[in-house]
């Protein structure tokens, strides 16, 4: 195969087919570093990148000893990815198939009305001013039958006196999560996977943990009570606010799962403080000129 000349390289480039193939990799490597920053991923990455880059070094070089030992490695590199990355992978395949599945295909799992936000933002404001902890789990696309099937199931309508009940350290079933699965408590008593991301704060303490480690597995959310703070937290995709009120929760509740509703309310208030604006003007300017008339 001939070599391409400089001239003929950068015509080649100007192809619409090749900006295209180069516009596609470039958005996948952004959203792959998107993906792993800030997370037990980015250091794996980097060793594995200095892996690349000696045993680059030793074929470049002819270090004869140095590349026999490091031969068999790309051999297995694509094992050692999925095997190490395997969190990252499953939380992308979920946030793509989110993104770009067919609406008819799209389940509205978690998305049962703002009502029952009240009923959850209530029992964790009731549960934080106590000093109570709780986690409460929302199920959203990704099903969470195996979570529920190693808890106690309930199947019971969803509402703020069967929340605080269940977190009551009195009774056998505080100690794990609740996952709500449409407008009804689904189990309780349920157990999480744990995060292992090492960038996490040493403060927080395993319910905090258990929550983000869902939240990464799949699409779910959460909301934590710590027992010790009794701060109020949300989790989403294995982000953490912490600190919220009963406003910020509700906000962010809506944001996750109801984001059109969210959305036409925040424009709603927009429309409803830009007419309360034009009255206070017209006010003011009827005003002025009753002054000026005297």
């Amino acid at each position: 195969m001939l070599q391409q000349t400089p001239s003929q390289y950068l015509g080649s480039l100007r192809e619409p087919r090749n900006l295209v193939d180069i516009a596609l990799v470039f958005l996948l490597v952004y959203a792959l570093l998107r993906l792993i920053r800030g997370t037990r991923a980015a250091p794996m990455a980097a060793g594995i990148g200095g892996l690349a880059l000696l045993y680059w070094t030793a074929a470049h070089y002819d270090l004869a000893t140095l590349e026999f030992l490091l031969r068999p490695a790309p051999v297995y590199v694509g094992v050692a990815i999925i095997v190490l990355f395997q969190n990252e992978i499953r939380q992308a395949l979920i946030s793509f198939g989110n993104r770009f599945r067919m609406p008819f295909l799209i389940r509205h799992r978690g998305q049962f009305g703002e009502g029952v936000y009240d009923e959850i933002v209530l029992a964790a404001t009731t549960l934080a001013s106590t000093k109570t902890g709780a986690l409460v789990v929302v199920e959203r696309g990704v099903n969470l039958r195996n979570v529920i099937e190693g808890g106690v199931k309930m199947d019971a309508e969803l509402s703020y006196d069967l929340l605080v009940t269940i977190f009551n350290p009195a009774t056998p079933l505080h100690d794990g999560a609740v996952v709500i699965r449409g407008h009804r408590v689904a189990a309780a008593a349920c157990f999480l996977p744990l995060t292992l991301n090492p960038m996490l704060s040493k403060d927080l303490g395993t319910r905090h943990r258990a929550a983000i480690g869902i939240t990464e597995d799949t699409d779910a959310v959460a909301v934590v009570v710590s027992e010790e703070t009794g701060l109020i937290s949300f989790v989403q995709a294995g982000q953490i606010r912490r600190g919220l009120d009963a406003t910020r929760l509700r906000a962010a509740i809506l944001d996750a799962l109801e984001p059109r509703a969210r959305k036409n309310g925040a424009e709603a208030e927009k429309a409803d403080e830009g007419e309360k604006t034009e009255v206070r003007g017209q006010r003011l300017e009827v005003s002025e000129k009753t002054t000026t008339n005297l």
